[in-house]
């Protein structure tokens, strides 16, 4: 399963800091059906995610009632991303 979800880059200030994309909440939806048969836990969800000419395996994390893409900082260098820019994702399970 695959889809494109175009969001804007943001900053987690947490106590371990993150970028990330917001799954829009239709894929949310459709991701939390196939959840339950692929989540390892906490109800993250292993994906291979790609943004431009960059590919990495991750986990989408959720967020209330929808997941976020944590954006690492090698994909963001490479892709040269910033906070606030609109980025589209392919994920794939």
């Amino acid at each position: 399963m695959t889809w494109e979800i175009t969001g804007e880059l943001w900053y987690w200030r947490g106590p371990a800091p993150w970028f990330f994309v917001t799954v829009p909440e239709e894929e949310s939806l459709d991701l939390r059906e196939a959840a339950a048969s692929l989540s390892y836990g906490w109800g993250m969800v292993p994906v291979t995610a790609t943004v431009g000419g960059t590919t990495w395996t991750t986990s989408l994390w959720p967020q209330e009632d929808r997941y976020v893409v944590p954006v690492k900082a090698d994909v963001r260098r490479a892709e040269g991303l910033a906070e606030g820019d609109v980025v589209t994702v392919l994920l794939s399970v």
